[in-house]
This record gives C-alpha cells, structure tokens and sequence, in this order.
C-alpha cells in the first residue's frame, strides 16, 4: 500500500517534469531568450533543488516523511502557477531557485531521496533492485508520455485561436494542479510508514568514507549529465534541425519507453553480473552513442543514436539507488540518499549554463561531446572504486 502511493505520486510528477522539460526552453524563447538564458536558468534550477535537497536532508529528523513530500508537492503547486504568471527574466530566476521545476526530466528532485528512504525501509534485501527498478519504470515511462503530451500547446492554439505564449502558460497551471494531486495522494501515507525522527537522526558513520567517494563519482556523472539535461538536447535539435515541440516530444516519448523498459532489464542483468557492472557495462556504449549523435550527417541518425542511448543510459538508475541504500546500514540510509543526491544536484547544475555558451557559439553539439566523454571516464573509476565492495545479495 505504501509502496503503490508512492509510486502514484511519482507518477503524477514525472508527466508534469517529461513536458516541462522540453517546454521549458521553448516558453524562454517565446518571451524573447536566447540559449544562453535558458542554460543560465536550467543551472539557477538544479543548484535550487540542490539547495533544497540539502536542507531536507539536515532538517529531516525534525519531520514525518510524510510531511516533507506534502511540503515539497505544495511547493510544486506554487512553481506551476508563478511560472505561469512571471515573464520577466530575473523573476523568472528567483521562482526557478526556489521552486521544483525540472529541466532534467525528473533525474534531479527533492522528492527522491525522501521516497528512497522509504522504499529501502519497506523493502527486502532480495527486492531492492526490483523494487527500484519498477518505481523508475513509472517515473520514466510516464515522463515519456509527458513529452509526447508537449506538443498540447500547438492543438491549443489551432483549436481556441490563442498565441504560442499563452498556450505554454495553461502548461504550466496544469503543472499546478498536478502538484495538488500528488500532494492529495502524500497525504494518505500512514505516519508509520513515513520514517520518522528516530530514522533520520543517524549520520553517517560506518559508511561515511564509501559513501563519500561515491558521492564525488556520482557528481561527475551529473557534472556530464547537467551537459545533455532534455532541455538542452531539445535546444540543440531545435538549432540544428529547427524541429518542433511535437516532433522533439515524440521522440522524447519513445526514448522514455525505452528507458522505461531497461529498468526492467537491469534487474535480470545484474542477478547474472552484479550492481555495478551492470551500471557501468550498459553505461559504457551509451556514452559512445551520446558522442557520436553530433556526427551525424542527417536527423534520422542522429535520432536512431539517441534512442539507442536511452535503451542503455538509464540501467544504472535502479542499480546505483539500489546499491548505494545496500551497503549502508539502516540508519544510515536517509543521511546516504541526501550526501549522494546534493552533490549531484550541485554538479549538474554547472551543466546547462555551459552547454548553453557552447551552443551559442556553435551548432555543431560540443556539449553532446564532451558530456560522452566524462560519463567514459565516471564508469572506469566507479568500476575500480567499487570492485571489493558488494551488496549482501552478492556476498558468498
């Protein structure tokens, strides 16, 4: 029961997060930005919710989970709403620090390491991974639906006759409404269920040193990912191949659908070969895929190469969640899910502005490029930090 609330509530995000992102840009440019504003605005995002997730993970001993996801869906709500209500640029940074909007599709959020907690804390060692695994299934496979759902703005304005910026602005209050829904949905968590303040008063302490390598691991690969956010990717197709919302969101769609369905077969990869190995030898060739997509001399090719990253990029989501909540003691585990999250959120956020300067200086996708590179250099040290360090389920 616990479980399936807190996968509804992932649910209702992750569609509002899989359009939002790809809107994002999109509503910046209809009120007159550049790239270079919208990379700026996507890193003041991540380094908020970075922010944010540092100040649950601190404060959270004072609270029932339950508490804090209603909190964070409240603040949802109120994103939404002054998003659509703002169009000056410097408003629009203030509300993008302070509120919960997601330019990386859902990989980056303060929710996470709150329902992480409690997944771990319901769950067995022997259904860990395939637990995560299908709480990132529903998170990803709805987003998918939700980019598909971003191309809503161009049938609204062909049927009610209303302009592009106006139709964007109705996105943005459906994104409110979708936070009151999944506040409704937190609501019903029972109290036991939420953790508690006996839970989360534990720090770090046995696993402090693995934890905090991982940490800084996991920020390069967020360092990479901030480079490639949907926001950004979507940019780039629109500069070079001058695409529109509804073809970026089919083929956000069905990059979703395959993401979705690696979850699932991450699960059966690392029964046979291990959590990280399965992160890093299905993470391996995606990055080589995510290189070469500027190389690319037509649209179709670089659309086949993105799509055949997205069938391989996301297998270390579950896994790495479910390795990292593995080797730490019980009590550790909510410090773990914040010490290992903030930093990544931190990391990514340097990303976009960056990506953004660099694509404002040329179309060719250098950010596409060197993010490839760094993630290649993210799984050879996550494969030699982790070697002797195993999960109970693969101790012998």
């Amino acid at each position: 029961m616990v479980l399936r609330r807190i996968f509804w509530g992932r649910a209702l995000r992750a569609f509002g997060d899989g359009y939002v992102s790809l809107l994002l840009p999109v509503y910046l440019i209809a009120l007159g930005f550049g790239a270079l504003e919208v990379g700026i605005l996507a890193t003041v995002t991540l380094l908020g919710s970075g922010a944010l997730t540092l100040v649950v993970g601190l404060h959270a001993h004072r609270f029932q989970y339950r508490t804090l996801l209603l909190m964070a869906a409240g603040l949802t709500a109120a994103t939404g709403l002054s998003f659509a209500a703002a169009t000056d640029f410097w408003p629009l940074l203030a509300i993008a620090f302070v509120g919960t909007l997601n330019p990386s599709g859902g990989g980056v959020s303060v929710f996470l390491p709150i329902e992480h907690s409690v997944i771990s804390r319901v769950s067995k060692d022997n259904e860990r991974t395939a637990t995560f695994a299908r709480y990132s299934l529903v998170g990803s496979l709805v987003a998918a639906l939700g980019a598909l759902f971003a191309g809503f703005p161009e049938v609204l304005t062909a049927q009610l006759s209303i302009d592009m910026k106006t139709a964007l602005q109705v996105m943005f209050v459906l994104y409110t409404l979708l936070g009151v829904a999944a506040a409704c949905i937190y609501a019903t968590l029972p109290r036991e269920a939420s953790g508690g303040a006996e839970q989360s008063k534990s720090t770090l302490n046995v696993s402090k040193r693995m934890v905090y390598k991982l940490a800084g691991l996991f920020s390069l690969d967020a360092f990479a990912g901030g480079l490639v956010l949907d926001s950004m990717v979507v940019l780039w197709l629109f500069d070079k191949f001058a695409l529109s919302t509804a073809v970026a969101g089919t083929i956000f769609f069905w990059a979703g659908v395959l993401a979705s369905f690696s979850f699932l077969a991450a699960v059966r990869i690392a029964r046979r070969i291990g959590l990280v190995n399965t992160m890093v030898f299905t993470h391996l060739p995606s990055s080589v895929f995510l290189i070469l997509v500027p190389f690319m001399p037509t649209l179709g090719w670089a659309i086949a190469l993105l799509l055949a990253r997205a069938a391989l990029s996301q297998m270390d989501v579950p896994t790495r969640t479910s390795y990292v909540m593995a080797i730490v003691p019980p009590n550790e585990r909510p410090a773990a899910a914040s010490i290992t999250s903030v930093p990544r959120s931190f990391a990514s956020a340097a990303g976009p502005a960056i990506a953004g300067y660099l694509l404002s200086l040329s179309s060719f996708g250098w950010p596409l490029v060197i993010a490839g590179s760094l993630k290649i250099a993210y799984d050879l040290m996550l494969l030699y930090t982790c070697r002797n360090v195993r999960p109970p389920e693969e101790q012998t």
